[in-house]
């Protein structure tokens, strides 16, 4: 039995980074290894083709005009750049189709231990990466982000004691529409208000429909290292579809299956920490779409504006978001947009877990520290398991002498042995079981806050005391992963040992091969662990004493 005991706890340790690893392979943009349910929908690599997603030029068919953005957004943009300031922006706009070109967010450094480094990039088209904001107007030969457009007006930056500004782009008319777009910019607002006004100067009605996009490169954003890695890639929500994550590498295998109609929702570029998205209003029908052209991955969405008489004005206003993956701030702007903070299988679990840490920092104004009581707080929670476990433990330590004992004896006896040892074990009410089970059960929860740590924004940047400046960077002096080292080959010497040699080597050599990776993960990971260990241990020394157990 005791043999089964560590079998049994070995399966477990597996079956974790069996787990772990499949999350990994997903947030890498593979497929998972080992739960192929776990991967978003299986999306045709194609725009609609009953909308034309939308031509420079007509296209002789649907499938043509579907090529046209991500084909042309693969070419450096051939109008003039014009730059925009607020509190927390720096954007860049392009007079070719009043495209959102470059994003540069002021109150994220690009290192984030360093507060005088450069802004971080979100953004850009830079010849090696190419991430854009685009729309336009599909149907047939009309404006598009291809179109050349006038800015209307001087370009302002937000000034002190001013709450917005607006950025106005207008096209001559093409096919005998004109464009007008109007960006909304707003003092500490990552939410983009723009609106599409299509006038038709022409003497027929036309029925035009307007498309919204994120248009990007397949590379990962910067971020994760060989242990670790986060997802980057277009995401969808729709109360038709629910949340779908769409890799790179399905995409390009044309494995995914996309829920197209809907009548809310959003489309989302995701990586590590942020994310854009374009956030049409509730109720609007519109026809979603993804595809890749020329190595590069557009995802958006498509909606129709109804006829349009000539002389008349149809305007539409959506919200473009850009900034950091902050839940109460997405919350606010759409329903479900926290959903692209990625929490892993464990979702379940995650948000509360986030929501306890949020309110925890309320009181401590520090990160760290709120990471340190969450921690005793599940472990407060979880006492008496964890006290059931160790007392198993410790029991199973006290005996173990006597079980050495018996297996030399009865060695070329396995039947006898078994049935002796199931005699020791009554006698002194021990259960081989007892510390596997408690543990089992708060897995979950332990993994759920693993997640949490890795995709909150809240730790980047985030100071704890003297020598860790940020939660979201490794120790850069190695002391949270030395002592975390140090604290579980402290609790292998308290558990008992193996009564196989070779079991009992391993149980001492796991711990310092598990413990490399935390040399390289983020400090408030290792912190969490670190912690979880020292009350673990405590918990197990006081057992032992009170049972006697050396």
């Amino acid at each position: 039995m005791n043999d089964f005991r560590r079998t049994f706890l070995w399966v477990i340790f597996g079956i974790s980074l069996i787990l772990l690893w499949d999350q990994w392979q997903i947030h890498n943009g593979r497929q998972p290894t080992f739960f192929p349910g776990s991967t978003p929908l299986a999306v045709t690599a194609s725009a609609p083709a009953s909308t034309g997603v939308p031509a420079a030029a007509p296209a002789a068919d649907a499938s043509a005009a579907a090529a046209q953005p991500a084909q042309a957004a693969s070419a450096p943009a051939a109008g003039q750049n014009v730059t925009v300031t607020t509190d927390v922006y720096r954007l860049t706009f392009n007079t070719q189709g009043g495209s959102l070109v470059g994003a540069q967010l002021l109150q994220y450094p690009e290192a984030s231990n360093d507060r005088n480094s450069p802004p971080i990039v979100l953004l850009e088209n830079a010849g090696s990466h190419v991430y854009e904001a685009q729309t336009g107007l599909a149907g047939g030969t009309l404006p598009n982000h291809l179109t050349p457009m006038q800015l209307v007006g001087s370009v302002h930056n937000l000034a002190d004691g001013q709450d917005s500004l607006q950025v106005r782009f207008e096209s001559a008319p093409v096919g005998g529409v004109k464009l007008v777009k109007t960006y909304t910019l707003k003092r500490g607002s990552y939410a983009i208000g723009v609106q599409h006004s299509v006038v038709n100067v022409g003497t027929t009605a036309v029925s035009p429909q307007l498309y919204e996009q994120l248009v990007r490169d397949g590379s990962k954003a910067p971020g994760g290292n060989r242990f670790y890695s986060t997802f980057t890639g277009p995401a969808f929500y729709s109360s038709e579809g629910k949340y779908q994550k769409l890799t790179f590498e399905d995409i390009d295998k044309g494995k995914v299956t996309l829920q197209k109609d809907s009548s809310d929702g959003y489309v989302a570029m995701v990586q590590h920490y942020f994310a854009s998205a374009w956030l049409p209003a509730a109720g609007t029908a519109r026809e979603n779409y993804v595809r890749k052209v020329d190595g590069l991955y557009a995802a958006g969405q498509v909606m129709g504006l109804g006829q349009i008489a000539p002389g008349a004005t149809k305007s539409v206003d959506t919200t473009l978001f850009i900034g950091p993956q902050d839940e109460q701030v997405m919350k606010a702007l759409s329903p479900n947009l926290d959903l692209v903070k990625d929490y892993g299988w464990l979702t379940i679990i995650a948000r509360p877990l986030y929501a306890l840490l949020t309110f925890l920092h309320g009181f401590l104004l520090n990160w760290g520290w709120s990471i340190v009581a969450l921690v005793v707080l599940l472990k407060a929670a979880f006492y008496w398991l964890n006290h059931k476990a160790y007392s198993s433990m410790a029991k199973m330590k006290a005996i173990n002498p006597r079980i050495q004992a018996l297996r030399e004896r009865h060695k070329d006896e396995p039947q006898k042995m078994q049935q002796e040892m199931m005699r020791i074990y009554r006698e002194e009410k021990v259960n081989p079981l007892g510390g596997c089970l408690p543990i089992m059960i708060q897995i979950p929860v332990f993994i759920a806050l693993y997640w949490v740590l890795l995709a909150s924004v809240e730790m980047r940047g985030a100071p704890w005391i003297l020598w860790v400046k940020d939660l979201s960077t490794p120790d850069p002096f190695y002391i949270l992963p030395i002592l975390m080292t140090l604290s579980s080959l402290l609790q292998v010497w308290l558990n008992p040992t193996p009564p196989d040699p070779m079991q009992a080597k391993m149980m001492w050599i796991m711990p310092l091969v598990f413990s490399v990776m935390f040399f390289f993960f983020p400090a408030g990971l290792v912190l969490y662990w670190l912690t979880n260990n020292l009350l673990s241990i405590a918990q197990q020394w006081i057992i032992n004493r009170r049972l006697g157990v050396q």
